[in-house]
């Protein structure tokens, strides 16, 4: 059975646990598992700028024994000249399984519908789950057990980011609380999804306006850009918008004095997140940065097992 991964809770608990476990046994032994030898093709489609995501998919086809072939959407025809359930009926003919950086979610879901190989999210405007994959690696490395921790995002809450992390930080079974100004938080179906996986998972889900709220005895303590791609033109209103939103010392300061700091990148020192922290001892950016190779190449195997059977 074909199946893909366009959203954090596309998988159960047991799942996400699965590949968590398959995502460390690969960082210990990068080439031991080689799903796409042949070389078969996996598509890399961008619609967006990239760097740890293209990097890391390309390396990780690359380890998996497959050729990665990345697809600028800029000069090809999808989206203009064909449908994406077209792009999608001819790619599923010659590759073994397709990734798209993108903006609308929808047009994911348009291609997932029309494909036969797996179709992963690797990034768009309502989901980032590829990169909470990634996060929750990094907390496992660091913390052990992923139940029963409290994580703290601060900053956008209304971005792709936010849902990701209160859905799939509530699938592993911790306390997610988000903060934002008024303005910025999380949609209402986003949040009662979140809950409802909370409730079965043994966890719980805080949303808030005050930073301090939901830093408070934080295990980890993440945050994203203010300003996303397509939203330059914003920034000034939402530097103002998002005044007392900066994860600096004194704010990092009320999570638990062994809590680690996340950041997907790329970082803007003194808007988001101090240099203090980002550059200090709590930091383990690097280690998340690294870990988008060994958690996608566990959720690309884990797919194509499944495809395969």
């Amino acid at each position: 059975m074909v199946r893909h991964f366009l959203k954090d809770d596309d998988i159960t608990a047991a799942e996400q646990a699965e590949i968590l476990a398959l995502a460390r046994e690969l960082k210990a032994a990068p080439y031991s598992r080689r799903p796409f030898e042949g070389p078969q093709t996996v598509a890399l489609i961008f619609d967006k700028t990239s760097t740890r995501t293209r990097v890391s998919f390309t390396v990780g086809v690359a380890d998996l024994g497959g050729n990665p072939m990345v697809i600028d959407t800029g000069t090809s025809q999808m989206g203009k000249k064909e449908s994406v359930a077209d792009t999608a009926r001819v790619l599923e003919r010659m590759v073994s399984a397709i990734v798209w950086r993108t903006y609308a979610h929808s047009g994911l879901e348009e291609m997932a519908a029309n494909s036969k190989v797996p179709v992963i999210n690797s990034l768009s405007d309502d989901y980032h789950p590829c990169q909470i994959l990634a996060d929750l690696q990094t907390i496992q490395e660091h913390k052990g057990s992923l139940k029963g921790l409290k994580f703290a995002y601060i900053g956008d809450s209304s971005n792709n980011m936010a849902n990701s992390y209160l859905t799939g930080m509530a699938l592993a079974g911790m306390h997610v609380a988000v903060a934002g100004p008024s303005g910025y938080l999380p949609n209402a179906a986003v949040v009662a999804r979140a809950q409802e996986i909370a409730a079965a998972q043994g966890g719980s889900v805080t949303v808030t306006t005050d930073p301090a709220v939901a830093i408070a005895d934080a295990d980890a303590v993440a945050t994203d850009t203010w300003i996303s791609m397509g939203q330059e033109d914003e920034k000034e209103q939402r530097v103002k918008d998002f005044a007392g939103f900066t994860i600096d010392a004194g704010l990092m300061a009320k999570a638990k004095s062994d809590a680690i700091f996340l950041h997907c990148l790329p970082a803007y020192r003194g808007y988001e997140v101090s240099a203090e922290v980002i550059d200090g001892d709590q930091s383990v950016i690097w280690d998340e940065a690294e870990n988008r190779l060994h958690a996608q190449k566990a959720l690309m195997v884990w797919l194509a097992e499944r495809a395969a059977a």
